[in-house]
């Protein structure tokens, strides 16, 4: 689980999330809406420690997240916004296998978890794949990879559709399903709900760093109205 906790935080002074509570379960298959400059990304960089509340506690799995930055960093998979920039290696298996190596694992673990991580997305066999040879989707199948090889109980990912085209949003989606039948944990955040009815277990929307609406999606979306959230069959 990961639990906000009266978490408030500024940047250069201005407010960018107001004492924000919120849990999200084990699990479930959460889009997280809003407009842009709403909070999304400031909050999901506080699942894991990327930023430092003001005041309040995130905590995952019941530990407060400042406490133990690696634990948290392996419960929660970050996968952010444009993929390229979290790539730390030039070919698809170093930069999957980098996140397990940093733990300190041993080499045969390490290659299970690659391995895995690959099949999950959809690409055994591309380890020595150059990155910046792959499409977009590919590339952001290799950052879910990433995520994955580090064995979280959540994925959280940020906008994850940007600049893909449609096939390959397909793609991405269709992988994000399967995680999610299997029980991994996932946090979305988009302004794009095109297909929230079919995946999502609930809806978050966020505006002015606060919490607007909170539900399952039949209820969530009727009311997102004023929310700059481009809302099924209402474009």
């Amino acid at each position: 689980m990961i639990e906000f906790r009266s978490v408030s935080y500024a940047f250069d002074d201005v407010s960018v999330i107001e004492d924000l509570s919120l849990s999200i379960d084990d699990g479930e298959f959460v889009f997280l809406a809003g407009a842009n400059g709403s909070g999304k990304t400031t909050l999901l960089r506080h699942c894991n420690g990327l930023l430092t509340p003001d005041s309040g506690r995130v905590l995952v799995d019941g530990t407060p997240v400042a406490e133990d930055l690696i634990a948290a960093r392996s419960r929660v998979g970050m996968v952010f916004q444009h993929p390229r920039d979290q790539f730390v290696a030039a070919t698809v298996g170093a930069d999957v296998a980098f996140g397990p190596e940093n733990l300190g694992l041993a080499r045969d673990e390490i290659d299970r978890r690659v391995a895995a991580a690959l099949d999950a997305v959809n690409l055994t066999g591309r380890e020595d794949d150059r990155i910046d040879a792959l499409s977009g989707g590919e590339q952001a199948r290799v950052a879910i990879a990433g995520a994955l090889a580090m064995d979280p109980s959540h994925l959280v990912l940020d906008e994850p559709f940007t600049g893909l085209d449609e096939p390959a949003r397909r793609s991405v989606l269709s992988r994000l399903e399967s995680l999610s039948a299997d029980g991994t944990g996932v946090l979305l955040a988009t302004h794009d709900l095109r297909d929230v009815r079919a995946l999502a277990d609930r809806v978050i929307a966020v505006r002015d760093g606060r919490v607007a609406v909170d539900g399952p999606p039949a209820r969530a979306l009727d009311e997102l109205e004023g929310l700059d959230v481009r809302v099924p069959n209402r474009c």
